[in-house]
């Protein structure tokens, strides 16, 4: 087993200083990389009307295809977060992207369902272990009064990087075709696999970390030595079975898994559909939808971010950090039931106006890590986080497959309806069912 813990450089260890905030250079890392993870998620979506044109991929099958990803994503949560537990995520970070990034660029040479439902599948299975490794990484380098902020930071990723480079990627379709629009994100996943093995390293080994950082980190709740405490804890564990069967018996758990497939049930419509509805069903053509299809994901990117500080600066008050973690989520949720609107929209500029706002909705929710690194047991940080995923994710196969199902003809309002009504049953569990947030013993 891969083992990247080393004492922190004796520079930094014998001269009293002032903390280094090396832990900010891992938030950026970890930004960078769900700009890409997402990128590979939802560029099918921008190539999709372009492309299912082109293949005569009808509504149900297309469906099929925007799910694919979610089968295999939501399939392989629990393995990839065993593999969290056991592998350092300098290694396992590295070899996903790289793999996940070259599964992408084939898509670029796709000429079938199969070949794309296949390769779809392909990338859903190796990009399991993302998030999990994301909140592992962050519960180590972060004490609890930053965390929520570093969790809204990294996940802001998957919205501004969408916001910005969705009219680069319209611009690739209509002017080299939908075949560039996946292998320029492929090959970026690629040199940034490289790159992330080449910098990241757990708090005492990162270059240029000192003592006081560590104690900061340490004092403020985050598991600095997690890399060394999750060896020894596997080494004398129960059967990887019990420990499944008590992140499966939690009602507090279970209330953060049904809540995070009805926020993640917004976002994957907005990560597969949103574009097919604005060119096919509200009459835009590719630029401009490219153009107004990113206004929602600045919304959601202001939403996320603001929902960390809130969330962190809470905690900071003294509030407790159930509180603290709950109430920006079941706000965002409220607020993205707000989507409904788009259905009594009288132009196109108003259904941007409602879906900017749904979507700053879901992203103000989009803090949910922030439970799963407070409730779950330290030795079982990616296991709880990959059967958080795994549920949370079946909103990747479920919403997209849906819709396909609810659209009638010209008719998208049932599927809209659809996701207004998820948006709610996440407000019901996260009211009902998670109580006072501490780590859980296990």
């Amino acid at each position: 087993m891969y083992n990247d813990t080393s004492p922190v450089h004796n520079a930094s260890a014998t001269r009293p200083m002032t903390p280094t905030r090396k832990r900010f250079a891992i938030m950026a890392l970890l930004f960078i990389t769900v700009v890409i993870n997402y990128l590979d998620r939802s560029n099918l979506s921008i190539a999709a009307p372009e492309l299912f044109r082109e293949l005569d991929i009808d509504p149900v099958h297309a469906g099929l295809v925007f799910s694919a990803f979610g089968w295999t994503y939501a399939l392989m949560q629990i393995p990839g977060g065993w593999l969290v537990d056991r592998v350092s995520p300098r290694v396992l970070y590295a070899v996903a992207l790289i793999l996940w990034s070259t599964a992408t660029v084939l898509l670029g040479f796709a000429g079938s369902f199969v070949a794309l439902f296949v390769l779809r599948l392909a990338v859903g299975a190796l990009e399991a272990p993302a998030y999990p490794i994301n909140n592992r990484v962050v519960t180590a380098w972060f004490p609890t009064r930053e965390r929520a902020t570093a969790i809204g930071f990294y996940t802001s990723g998957q919205f501004v990087g969408l916001a910005f480079l969705t009219p680069v990627l319209a611009w690739l379709l209509t002017t080299i075709g939908w075949h560039m629009v996946f292998v320029a994100t492929g090959l970026a996943g690629i040199v940034w696999g490289v790159l992330w093995y080449a910098i990241y390293r757990e708090p005492r080994a990162f270059r240029g970390i000192n003592v006081a950082e560590i104690e900061v980190i340490r004092g403020g709740g985050g598991l600095v030595d997690l890399d060394t405490t999750q060896n020894a804890a596997t080494k004398k564990s129960p059967s990887t079975w019990r420990d499944l069967a008590f992140v499966l018996s939690r009602r507090k758990l279970w209330g953060i898994y049904i809540g995070q497939f009805a926020v993640n049930s917004t976002l994957w419509f907005f990560l597969t559909w949103f574009p097919t509805y604005l060119v096919k069903y509200r009459g835009m053509d590719f630029i401009k939808s490219g153009f107004l299809a990113s206004l929602p994901f600045l919304a959601a990117f202001v939403g996320v971010v603001s929902s960390g500080l809130l969330s962190d600066w809470l905690v900071r008050k003294g509030v407790s950090q159930g509180t603290a973690r709950k109430l920006p989520i079941i706000s965002g949720l409220l607020i993205s039931a707000s989507i409904i609107g788009a259905n009594y929209a009288p132009s196109t500029e108003w259904v941007i106006v409602f879906m900017s706002i749904a979507f700053f909705g879901n992203g103000f929710a989009s803090i949910t890590w922030s439970l799963v690194s407070g409730l779950a047991p330290a030795r079982l940080i990616g296991l709880t986080g990959g059967v958080f995923n795994l549920i949370g994710n079946l909103a990747a196969v479920v919403t997209p497959l849906m819709i396909g199902f609810l659209v009638n003809g010209a008719d998208f309002s049932r599927a809209i309806t659809y996701i207004a009504t998820m948006a709610v049953l996440g407000t019901l569990s996260y009211v009902l069912l998670v109580g006072k947030v501490e780590r859980m013993d296990a």
